[in-house]
């Protein structure tokens, strides 16, 4: 079996390989990372017979050990928000709270907000309808307010769990979900702030268009039927699913080994936590519906759960081959610290960030990132939570023309290609290095917070 730096050789021509598959011949994310995992495993001359079982082994302790039943639920969940209109209302209400004037600042914070439970472009598809609204309500340019909406939303999807990617990224190193749902948040407010607000503020003030130009191109907001959700309610129902999971870190911190402790412990854990905010909301968003359940339940695992969580395990197929080779072991570590001599939390995030822009899927970044890299932060001497965040911050930016969001923005936001790439691509970047900075700014606070 090859060993020693034929390995980093072999690790760097595997990803070639995945970008070969997946950019070049189009080949779906999960088939191409099994295929790679596959010709990895024969390259560094595991036995043939092995390389079945550490594959399957991989694939199936990633899922049934790891997220695939948070994955499922958290979609579905999604689902049933947005069918009920509360989405809406949840967007609705955080702009009232920051006013017209600060209606850019208000608009990425929703997005903030609407993509932990419900997916980026879906999210986007929804409150696109308010660009236009908000545009001519206030005179501000309407790439001002599609660079704070879409940055608000990747850096939710990219970064604060139940969301799937950052829910894989929490469970593969070893991160208590509840702190990584708080510093998550900590990150990525500033970085929308940053990114989306402040920068789409300075590039909205020199990309102007007319909106005679695209008002009959923009997307409306569907009608919902049934009667109107309350904004408390929808409020909620967004918050139970975290509230509940910080519970279970609470109880860990702060509580000893008693009964209360232990019933705490359980509604709190990520996937009781999910399902009982997932049965709530089937039981009480009944009178918001007009769509039948078994719909919702279809288009939850059609539009994006079924490939998220066919991705997710193909990710850890390919991380287990890695690990087993020593890619991940002893060899990287004394590479990474030693020759490269580059500090362990911008090198995943570099990593992440290569991943993101060539593959043009945050998601994938992640999973294969974490995978990779996340069972090391121990080894390496660094919390989990910051690693696991470094590596998030990496997924948020450069979104190019190879990632279904781009055309996303670029659709529902009526931009051009350049504008596209000056509004979202460089101010998903500019967020993503806020995110990474804040990152640092946490492991200031080593030994002094939790989990830090």
């Amino acid at each position: 079996m090859i060993t020693g730096s034929m390995l980093i050789i072999i690790f760097v021509l595997s990803l070639a390989a995945l970008f070969f598959l997946i950019l070049k011949m189009k080949l779906d994310p999960f088939i191409s990372l099994i295929v790679v995992a596959f010709l990895t495993a024969l390259v560094i001359g595991f036995p043939i017979s092995d390389i079945p079982g550490i594959i399957t082994q991989g694939f199936g302790d990633t899922l049934v050990g790891g997220v695939g039943i948070l994955i499922g639920l958290g979609v579905i969940f999604g689902e049933f928000l947005g069918a009920s209109g509360a989405i809406e209302k949840i967007a609705a209400g955080i702009m009232r709270i920051f006013g017209v004037k600060r209606s850019p600042a208000g608009l990425s914070i929703t997005g903030i907000a609407v993509s932990i439970p419900v997916f980026f472009d879906a999210a986007f598809v929804i409150l696109s309808g308010l660009l236009k609204s908000l545009a001519k309500k206030t005179g501000i340019s309407i790439i001002t307010f599609v660079t704070a909406l879409g940055v608000g939303l990747i850096l939710a999807h990219s970064m604060i769990a139940p969301t799937p990617g950052p829910i894989v990224v929490a469970e593969n190193t070893g991160s208590d979900l509840g702190l990584f749902i708080i510093y998550g948040i900590i990150c990525a407010i500033p970085a929308a702030l940053v990114g989306g607000y402040f920068y789409g503020s300075f590039i909205g003030k020199r990309i102007h268009p007319s909106l005679d130009e695209i008002e009959a191109q923009l997307p409306e907001i569907e009608a919902k039927p049934k009667k109107e959700i309350s904004s408390g309610l929808s409020f909620f129902l967004l918050g139970l699913p975290i509230i509940l999971i910080l519970l279970n870190t609470v109880t860990d911190l702060w509580l000893g080994d008693n009964s209360i402790s232990k019933f705490l412990g359980f509604i709190g854990d990520k996937n009781i936590a999910l399902l009982i905010s997932l049965i709530v909301g089937i039981i009480v968003l009944k009178p918001y519906i007009d769509v039948p359940y078994n719909k919702l339940y279809t288009q939850a695992m059609n539009s994006a759960g079924g490939m998220i969580i066919l991705i997710t395990g193909a990710g850890g197929a390919f991380g287990a081959v890695i690990k087993q080779s020593g890619i991940g072991g002893d060899y990287l570590i004394d590479t990474m610290q030693g020759g490269w001599n580059i500090p362990i939390l911008l090198l995943v995030f570099i990593f992440s960030q290569i991943l993101r822009a060539s593959l043009g899927s945050a998601t994938v970044a992640l999973v294969t990132t974490s995978s990779i890299m996340g069972p090391m932060a121990m080894e390496l001497g660094v919390s989990p939570v910051l690693l696991g965040l470094a590596i998030c911050a990496g997924a948020v930016g450069l979104s190019l023309p190879n990632d279904s969001g781009f055309w996303v923005v670029n659709k529902f936001g009526r931009l051009t290609i350049p504008q596209t790439i000056q509004a979202w691509s460089i101010g998903g970047f500019i967020a993503g290095l806020t995110a990474l900075a804040m990152v640092y700014f946490l492991s200031l606070f080593t030994g002094i917070l939790p989990g830090i």
